[in-house]
Order: C-alpha cells, then sequence, then structure tokens
C-alpha cells in the first residue's frame, strides 16, 4: 500500500469534484428529453467524440490486461487485441456514414428499420436485454474487478468498500449529465489519464531497480519478450497469438468497442455526431488513438515489473493482504505503481480512477439507453412522456451499476472477462458485417446467432470452472468452434426463414444510401481500408522501434505512416 501525500489527496478530490461540478452543470439541459440525454442533440463535432470513444476503452481493467498479455506471452502478446483494428477500419470506412445516415436513436432501433414483422420487434426488445443488461453487466464487472484490485493494492481498500465509493459518484454524474456530462468529463479523464500512464512509465522505467531503457530491455527476464510478432517457429503461439485472431476472430466475432459494422457505445457516438464526415473521422480517430497512441506506456511497465515481480508468487508475496481471488499477472501494473513518489501517485492513482469512471460512465449511459428507447419506450410504455424517460434512464443507470459491481465478485481477471466476451459473440460478427447488404438476413438470423453463440460460450465457461472438467480444450479451439458452429446455425436459419418485407428493404436501402449505389466508390473504400491498418500499424511498431533504439526501422516505418495519412486525406472526398 502506498501512503497519500496532502497533494495526492487533494488531487483526487478535485477530480470527483470536476467530475460532480459537470454532471450538475450539463443536468438541466440533459434532462430535457431522451434525445438530449442519449445524443446529447445530435451535434457533436468529431474529435469530442473520438475522444470519448478512446477514454471509454482505456477502462481500468485494460493496463491489467496489457500487463497480463506481456507477463505470460511477451509484446507479441498484444496481437490478440491489436488484429482488431480491422474490424474498426471497417467500420470507419464502410459502416460509419450509414449509421449516422439512419437517424436512429439506438442501434438497436435499427432492427425494426431493417427487418420487418413481429420478428423484428422481439429481436429489438430481446438485444435490448441481452446486450443493454447481460453483456454490459458482464463487461462492467470486469472494469468492477480491475478497479478493486488497483485499490486493494495501493490503498489496502477491500473490494466492497471501493466499489461502494467509486460507483456512488460515477452514477451521480452519470445520471444526472447523459452523455453530454458525459463525454466532456471523458475528454477530461482522457488527458489526466494520458499524462498520468506517460509520466508513471518514464518513472518506473528509470528506478534503480530497472536502471533506464538500455537495462530494462537488456535485462534476461524482458530480453526474449520483446518482439512485436509472435515466434514463428513455436506453432502454438503463431496460432494463438497470430492467425486465429487475423484469420478467424476479427471478422467473426462481436466484442465491446470493435464490432465488427459497428455498435454499442461507438455506434451511440455515431449517432451524436452532427453529420456523416463528423461521425467518420469520430470513427478514425479513435481507432488511430486506440491501437496506436496508448498501447507502449502499459507494455513498457508490463515488461518493468518482470523485473521487480519475475514470477506470480513474487507478486503474491509481496502484498500478502491481497484477497486470493485478486492475485493474478493481471495485478502486476497496480504493484508497479507502489513505486511512484508523492504527486505523481496522485495523478496516476486519478487517472486509474479516470479510466473506471470514463468506461463505465459510457457503458452506463449506452445500457440505460438499451433500457429506456428499446425496451420501456418500446414495449412497457409508449406513451411515455419524455421526463418518465429520462427518469427510467437514471433508475436504470443505479441499477446497473449494483449488478455490475455484485457480479465482479464471481470473476477473476480481466482476461478471463476478455475471453468470455470473445466467446460470447463468436460466430456473430459475420451477420452483423453482412445484414447491411445480404437482404436474405433477418430477425430469425440474428435471433440464432445469438442463442447459438451464448449457450456455446456458457457451456465453455461453466466447463473451464469445475475441477474435473467434462472435455479439455485449448481456448483458441474453443473460439474456432464457436465461430464455426454459430456460423453454420445463422446462415442455415437465413436460408430456411423468408427475408424482410420488400418495402421494408426498400425504404431502409433508401435512408441510408439514397440515390447513390451502396457500392458506390468501393473500390476506394477498400483501398482507405488498408491504407487505414497499414497507417496504424507502422506508427504503432514506428514507436516500438524507437524505444527499442532501432531508428532506421522506426523513421522507415514513420514515413510509411505519413504516406498512407497523405493518401487518405487526398481521396477523403471519395471515401466518405
Amino acid at each position: 500500500m502506498v501512503n497519500l501525500s496532502v497533494l495526492d489527496i487533494a488531487i483526487i478530490i478535485a477530480f470527483f469534484l470536476v467530475s460532480l461540478f459537470v454532471g450538475v452543470w450539463v443536468s438541466r439541459q440533459a434532462g430535457k428529453d431522451s434525445t438530449e440525454f442519449f445524443l446529447s442533440g445530435r451535434n457533436m463535432p468529431w474529435w469530442l467524440l473520438g475522444v470519448s470513444m478512446v477514454a471509454t476503452t482505456f477502462a481500468a481493467d485494460t493496463p491489467g490486461l496489457v500487463t497480463e498479455l506481456v507477463r505470460k506471452n511477451g509484446v507479441s502478446g498484444n496481437w490478440v487485441w491489436w488484429a482488431m483494428l480491422l474490424t474498426g477500419m471497417l467500420t470507419v470506412f464502410f459502416y460509419a456514414k450509414l449509421w449516422r445516415k439512419s437517424g436512429i436513436s439506438t442501434d438497436l432501433e435499427f432492427y425494426e428499420l431493417r427487418y420487418s414483422g413481429k420478428s423484428a420487434s422481439f429481436l429489438r426488445g430481446f438485444r435490448a436485454i441481452y446486450l443493454g443488461v447481460i453483456f454490459n453487466v458482464i463487461t462492467m464487472a470486469g472494469v468492477c474487478l480491475a478497479g478493486a484490485k488497483i485499490a486493494n493494492i495501493l490503498l489496502d481498500i477491500p473490494q466492497e468498500q471501493s466499489l461502494l465509493y467509486a460507483s456512488i459518484i460515477v452514477v451521480i454524474y452519470s445520471s444526472l449529465g447523459g452523455l453530454k456530462g458525459v463525454l466532456i468529463t471523458d475528454f477530461i479523464q482522457f488527458i489526466i489519464a494520458m499524462v498520468g500512464s506517460v509520466w508513471a512509465t518514464i518513472y518506473i522505467v528509470n528506478l534503480p531497480e530497472i536502471g533506464g531503457m538500455s537495462s530494462l530491455l537488456s535485462h534476461e527476464n524482458v530480453s526474449g519478450k520483446l518482439n512485436i510478432l509472435p515466434d514463428f517457429s513455436n506453432t502454438e503461439a503463431l496460432i494463438t497469438l497470430f492467425i486465429i485472431p487475423f484469420a478467424v476472430q476479427w471478422w467473426s466475432t462481436w466484442y465491446p468497442g470493435a464490432e465488427p459494422g459497428g455498435g454499442g457505445y461507438i455506434a451511440q457516438r455515431m449517432l451524436a455526431a452532427k453529420d456523416e464526415k463528423n461521425a467518420t473521422w469520430a470513427t478514425l480517430f479513435f481507432n488511430f488513438a486506440h491501437y496506436a497512441l496508448r498501447p507502449w506506456p502499459w507494455i513498457l511497465v508490463g515488461l518493468a515489473s518482470l523485473v521487480v515481480f519475475p514470477t506470480l508468487e513474487s507478486i503474491n508475496l509481496a502484498f500478502p493482504n491481497l484477497n486470493a481471488d485478486m492475485q493474478g499477472h493481471d495485478v502486476a501494473y497496480a504493484a508497479m505503481m507502489t513505486y511512484l513518489p508523492a504527486g505523481l501517485i496522485g495523478i496516476v492513482l486519478t487517472s486509474l480512477i479516470a479510466a473506471f469512471m470514463s468506461t463505465i460512465s459510457t457503458q452506463l449511459n449506452w445500457g440505460s439507453s438499451y433500457i429506456v428507447n428499446d425496451l420501456y419506450g418500446r414495449f412497457i410504455n409508449k406513451s411515455a412522456s419524455e421526463n418518465q424517460k429520462v427518469m427510467v434512464g437514471r433508475i436504470s443507470t443505479v441499477l446497473l451499476m449494483v449488478c455490475a459491481a455484485l457480479f465482479s465478485f464471481y470473476i477473476k481477471s480481466a482476461k478471463d472477462v476478455f475471453d468470455l466476451l470473445l466467446q460470447i459473440g463468436a460466430g456473430t460478427g459475420l451477420l452483423f458485417i453482412l445484414r447491411w447488404f445480404w437482404k436474405r438476413i433477418n430477425p430469425f438470423s440474428e435471433i440464432a446467432a445469438m442463442v447459438i453463440s451464448f449457450i456455446i460460450a456458457i457451456v465453455f465457461f461453466i466447463n473451464g470452472k469445475l475441477d474435473d472438467p467434462w472435455f479439455v480444450m485449448a481456448g483458441y479451439m474453443q473460439l474456432v468452434l464457436g465461430v464455426v458452429i454459430t456460423t453454420i446455425g445463422w446462415v442455415v436459419v437465413t436460408l430456411l426463414t423468408k427475408p424482410s418485407h420488400t418495402e421494408t428493404l426498400e425504404t431502409f436501402e433508401a435512408l441510408v444510401y439514397g440515390e447513390e449505389s451502396k457500392f458506390k466508390n468501393i473500390g476506394y473504400k477498400i483501398l482507405a481500408f488498408f491504407l487505414g491498418v497499414i497507417g496504424t500499424y507502422s506508427f504503432l511498431f514506428a514507436t516500438g522501434y524507437f524505444i527499442y533504439g532501432k531508428t532506421m526501422v522506426a523513421v522507415s516505418l514513420t514515413i510509411l505512416s505519413v504516406v498512407c495519412c497523405f493518401m487518405l486525406v487526398r481521396n477523403w472526398n471519395k471515401i466518405v
């Protein structure tokens, strides 16, 4: 545990007060109607929306997840999530514009816009519960667990106590300020989080125990874990970290923040944009910042932790009061923060609190938007006034937070949540990509995909928790099996059932495509997709090679990234 100075405490209190002030400040405007509360009047600029997307994915569990991946599999272990850049760029250049043109309030309204009949209505209500409650609670529970681990290590505060304190603050400003309050606080939180993570990394790398960057990179516990690409001679690592993510995972799985075709809180931000161009710019900035700007401070702390805490046992020995259920490689990030001095620890702790709050506030606002617009206002009280909708949104915000906090006691680590969410979404991704173009896809296709993937995920999850498992199967094989069975299942259902009414399909296409062909400038969009992917990866790798001291390679990759950016800007009007 660290002893907080007066300065540290003052920094933390000031942050809480600012967050509360923002919530109260925008509460009157946010409470006008549900559009203001959930979409901030559809008038948000790209830079604020983009930063909010990045801040949301900068969760309290993200540094721990990256640290765990680095400790177990080296820098290349991050390919399990780096590969999702392809999903993000697909959304940027093919779907962001379509979402904004749809004019809907939540991405679940899409179902009654794209599909017809009672099955479309059922799908909308079912998915509101499936995503807004079940999926959302699991996601927030992982963030709650990570926040509790940080509080336990740094402040010696029990999980129950830390979640109670944090939940009260985040629920107050989320329920008062709506999406606008979330966006403004996200912007502040992102700045604090980035400053904190970079400053802390510089300090930690230069600790006497580490001895600077050169000593860190040459240390025997670290030197074998620096490769950015997986070891191609290691078949298992190659399959798990590279082949499966690129060949299967990025297009076939649904994961929060990396939904094929867009969805969730990413879609909510696109729907809140001023226009189609702002929606596209926001999503492009998010993907670049998420994959290229942020990872290296976390990676370096993960590598440094291998010097100070080379094994899991060394972490447990250093923190004997850590609850047994919280022990794991992901706590190494918080463990390294205990070496920070007064003042800096206050900033870093505030940045971690900010990361927790930005993610939770977004998930709460997004989840409650489903409950209000797609469940309560659509099925329970169709004549509900705007004041009633806002009130239900605020009540559901509180209830979602309580459920997430309680479920956090039943999971072990950020990696467990990451794997569970991937497995639940396995096999559904291709459907979300094709439903904008393949007319035969109908509500029964989506229902089949959700039910099949969820059942498979639950079977694998329960089996993994048993002392005597029913079967033993590698994690990547579970994912592949889930993708194959679910994809075959929903495709068969699609072919055996009727498509939506012709009138519905024509109305949908007229709304999102207008007079244009759905394949207009498809060649430029494909080019933009590859330019975005190559440019972002080049910048990510260039940063790493600059850190490693490989200047020539780093400069070459930087030039490649700039060229990709130039070509994107030059062809922008043909892309968007």
